[in-house]
């Protein structure tokens, strides 16, 4: 596929590995990196999940936001109990949906997976998931394969920007 060479899009592609994944984007700089930059690759996990639990619970979460630290993959998503579900737990059946949203994540499991695996470019190797009811929030958790080098996702900072005591591998 391409697009009009007046536009300014740049195709980008980029290998982990034996995965080799491949992009089009809206070029704003010609000095613009191979590789996706780790905001735009949380984001797209986030959007991912939101739009699997729209397609499957008919609603999805009114907010999402990603995190990663190390080879840890956190998703945080706001607002997503459907109708009935806020209508069981009000009653006091609170079980049955936790019961029900366990029995989803097995069966999506693949799908979710899937989704930061695509993003990332790297092999989740655990996926957890677990929902609070007030306030209204699901977490999605996925651990990936370690990398043998640090890669374009992979920093050892802390949320601060302030460097770990030691690394992890390293001796303390």
């Amino acid at each position: 596929m391409g697009f009009p060479a007046t536009l300014p899009f740049a195709h980008i592609a980029w290998s982990r590995g034996a995965a080799t994944r491949s992009v089009w984007r809206f070029a704003v700089s010609p000095h613009e990196s191979t590789r996706p930059v780790r905001g735009e690759i949380l984001a797209q996990i986030s959007t991912g999940l939101v739009q699997l639990h729209s397609r499957y619970y008919g609603k999805g979460p009114t907010k999402a936001k990603t995190h990663q630290v190390s080879d840890t993959i956190v998703s945080i998503l706001r607002g997503g109990f459907t109708k009935v579900e806020r209508t069981l737990i009000d009653t006091g059946e609170v079980e049955s949906v936790y019961q029900m949203r366990r029995s989803f994540q097995q069966a999506m499991e693949e799908e979710f997976r899937r989704i930061v695996e695509d993003a990332t470019g790297r092999t989740v190797i655990a996926y957890m998931s677990s929902i609070h009811v007030d306030p209204d929030l699901a977490v999605e958790l996925f651990v990936l394969e370690p990398l043998d080098e640090p890669g374009p996702l992979e920093d050892h900072t802390n949320n601060d920007g302030a460097q770990p005591d030691h690394l992890e591998g390293e001796p303390v």
